[in-house]
């Protein structure tokens, strides 16, 4: 009989790497503690998108049926010009490059307690605290909580979005990492004024877009306001006022929805803010210490690939730290295995800009007049990138 003591992993982050990665780790017989900062589970949230390799990652995780139950099945996509006058509707894969019955588009918040359920009777979760200090030497990693705690763990991985607490802690600063793609952006909900029913609306001026979308119907739909901005607008990062100033006043004056859009903004209390950008590491790891999902390599939501390389990441790195007891080892082959795919789908968000947010006038009447031709798929790599990796076979899957 085998008494060795199981392994200990701490996994920062119970959004969707975190939960994906502490299910196959337990599989694999290790003692998984998940730490997330908020006090709940969050709900909510507008649709993501599984593509590719990662329905294979989730038929594994025996997930796929209710994801398949929860998918919204958005069936067309509407562009309109400034004057909000149809330019052309498409399906949702011609932007996307995804395969139509096989890929997924799941409410986030759905997701998340999909992923929830697979693992809240077999993992400790701790909500409502995060990590405080790391300190990763020879025999492992002492970690002091916020809340106070203080543990040892043999791992620790950081699941904790593109601007991970973890990295911070164990690689340093987010800048040398952070690549600004040149965009900002707002989302948050609003009324259905238009009716919209399992279906996108997109409005372009050069360098600003507006999005209303409706992945189910109902009296509420999810608004997107991005912009092209030469510099990141750090000083409204931490002002939620600032923010919807500056969001308020770039949108200015424009027609079609754009009023009631910017109205509504003002009276959100579901409004979020951010910059569209994305994550470049040299290495995932160090030490004890490794990242997967957006907090490794986020590829911004031009590329659409954010949940789906987070899923199979999580796959590939428990199986690597599975195979054998050299955690360094485990990391290298996982950072092997997943870094060309990584950076072919992070290279997908060029193309998701040039369709959804064209930067000059010569961009969008380009854009335009691609999107009246009925025969190409606009973002005609898609499909490969999503599905260029063969998924590794490990012992428990």
């Amino acid at each position: 009989m085998n008494t060795a003591p199981k392994r200990t992993i701490l996994v920062s982050g119970a959004s969707i790497a975190g939960p994906a990665l502490a299910y196959w780790l337990h599989r694999y017989g290790f003692a998984v503690t998940v730490v997330e900062k908020a006090a709940a589970l969050r709900g909510g949230g507008y649709p993501i998108d599984i593509r590719g390799t990662a329905v294979e990652a989730v038929r594994r995780m025996g997930v796929l049926p209710r994801l398949r139950d929860a998918h919204v099945g958005v069936r067309r996509i509407s562009f309109v010009d400034a004057e909000g006058r149809p330019i052309a509707d498409l399906r949702p894969e011609a932007l996307s490059g995804g395969e139509e019955g096989h890929d997924l588009e799941i409410p986030r918040g759905e997701l998340a307690e999909i992923l929830y359920g697979a693992i809240r009777d077999d993992v400790e979760l701790l909500f409502n605290d995060s990590i405080a200090t790391l300190h990763d030497h020879d025999g492992g990693v002492d970690v002091t909580f916020r809340g106070g705690a203080r543990r040892t763990f043999d791992l620790v991985i950081g699941a904790d979005g593109i601007h991970s607490h973890t990295r911070g802690l164990a690689f340093g600063p987010e800048e040398p990492y952070h690549r600004y793609l040149g965009h900002s952006f707002a989302g948050f909900t609003m009324p259905n004024h238009l009716g919209l029913a399992h279906e996108g609306r997109t409005w372009n001026v050069p360098g600003r877009t507006a999005v209303l979308y409706a992945p189910r119907g109902g009296d509420r739909v999810h608004a997107f306001l991005s912009f092209l901005r030469p510099d990141p607008p750090l000083d409204a990062f931490r002002d939620p006022a600032a923010q919807r100033d500056l969001v308020a006043g770039t949108f200015a004056g424009y027609a079609w929805e754009i009023p009631r859009m910017v109205a509504a903004l003002r009276d959100s209390g579901d409004f979020f803010f951010d910059v569209v950008s994305q994550i470049h590491m040299p290495r995932w790891s160090t030490g004890r210490v490794a990242l997967v999902g957006d907090a490794a390599y986020a590829p911004s939501f031009f590329s659409g690939q954010g949940s789906s390389l987070a899923l199979v990441g999580a796959y590939v790195l428990a199986g690597e730290l599975a195979a054998g007891p050299d955690h360094a080892d485990a990391y290298e082959r996982y950072e092997r295995t997943l870094r060309s795919f990584v950076e072919m789908n992070q290279a997908l968000a060029t193309e998701g800009s040039a369709s959804l947010s064209p930067r000059t006038p010569e961009d969008l009447a380009r854009r335009n007049q691609a999107l009246r031709d009925p025969s190409p798929v606009l973002n005609s790599t898609g499909r490969h990138a999503h599905s260029a990796l063969a998924l590794p076979g490990y012992d428990a899957a």
